[in-house]
């Protein structure tokens, strides 16, 4: 809702691209939450449990940030909305850290490959939501209105938490503030290559995050509507990624993360490679087609391998402050060098553009030489 569907609605309001560029700043909170997640390891609210809990309390803030986006206007006051997502975005951040701490803790070892294709089906099936179905419904009534609907979607899904199952086990929190703080980056810190890793997780997706950053102004400004791109990319694109994360995770059972993280990195960024032949065919279905069905099952393949990867990197004891350190960093090419992508696509050009987001993916499968280091130094 602060990402493609944000962008849709500035375009529609004829904001400039190149500020539709600078504000995936507004997901600045996703690369900082491990700043905030010792609170969240520490501290239990009085109802449903430390996990749950806090879930409930995240989605019940969610909801009112998001109403609150709807009596905006984005061409008339650009900052207001700023604030607003960033309020989404902070609150959004903060569920994520409870959500991936209750995963790591409700999973077996053995379940880390097949668990995250689902946690991939789950998160993806909210994007049904407020992707293709807030692009349809924008072409039917007023985009405030959209994002009311999508405020009260937010609200119901808190029947679920209430619902759903505690972790099993009794994992006593930090004794303090100052052990959940400080404890979690010793724990992690003192293993050989934990540096590496750190790089790997910022570079395994850059090429791929700063191509999914501009791919609903590229779409749209290529002479597609907004029924077409929903049509194509957020329902056909959405069940190929779905089945990729399945794809993913089973093939991950059979040929091992590393051989996964190899062959799905490398088929991620030949198919971001595809935008620029689209770029030069121009607004034809086909092509949108094939080009967002192939670019989105090679996401879902990445995605389950490179989720399952960072869990097998948390230890138990410190679950939601090493996973948010771990996502925080995964997320800077998706927040920072993302920022300047509607600069850079103004000024080469489309073709141009997502050849250079294929190219910068090298590095970070380069780095899986180094995979057999890390991967004996992870925690049991």
């Amino acid at each position: 809702m602060t990402g493609s569907t944000l962008q849709a609605w500035m375009t529609d309001e004829k904001v400039d691209l190149a500020l539709i560029g600078v504000f995936s700043l507004v997901g600045i909170p996703y690369t900082l939450k491990f700043l905030w997640s010792p609170v969240m390891d520490r501290y239990t609210p009085p109802f449903l449990g430390r996990r749950r809990g806090w879930i409930l309390i995240t989605q019940i803030l969610l909801a009112l940030a998001i109403a609150g986006l709807s009596f905006t206007k984005p061409a008339e006051s650009p900052w207001l909305v700023a604030v607003l997502a960033l309020c989404v975005t902070f609150f959004s951040a903060s569920q994520d850290i409870v959500v991936d701490a209750y995963r790591r803790e409700i999973l077996k070892p053995q379940e880390f490959g097949i668990g995250s294709s689902y946690y991939v089906f789950g998160y993806r099936m909210g994007l049904l939501i407020s992707g293709a179905f807030a692009l349809y419904l924008a072409d039917q009534i007023p985009w405030n209105q959209v994002y009311l609907l999508l405020a009260g979607v937010m609200l119901l899904c808190t029947v679920f938490t209430i619902f759903a199952p505690n972790p099993p086990g009794n994992i006593a929190p930090p004794r303090s503030l100052k052990a959940a703080v400080i404890e979690p980056f010793i724990d992690y810190f003192k293993r050989r290559g934990a540096i590496e890793v750190l790089i790997f997780l910022l570079l395994y997706k850059i090429g791929d995050n700063m191509a999914a950053s501009m791919t609903t102004p590229f779409v749209l400004g290529i002479g597609f509507t907004k029924t077409q791109y929903a049509a194509i990319a957020k329902t056909l694109g959405l069940a190929a990624l779905i089945f990729g994360g399945f794809i993913g995770g089973g093939l991950l059972v059979k040929i091992g993360l590393k051989r996964s993280l190899w062959i799905f990195g490398i088929f991620q960024a030949a198919s971001t490679a595809l935008f620029s032949v689209l770029a030069k065919i121009g607004p034809d279905n086909t092509w949108l087609t094939i080009t967002i069905v192939v670019e989105q099952l090679t996401a879902g393949m990445g995605s389950a391998a490179f989720a399952a990867f960072m869990l097998g990197l948390t230890n138990k004891k410190f679950t939601a402050t090493q996973y948010a350190l771990l996502s925080s960093l995964m997320g800077i090419p998706r927040v920072i060098i993302s920022a300047p992508t509607g600069l850079l696509a103004k000024h080469v050009g489309w073709v141009e553009f997502f050849i250079i987001c294929t190219v910068v993916a090298i590095p970070g499968l380069l780095m899986l030489l180094r995979f057999n280091k890390w991967h004996e130094e992870s925690p049991q």
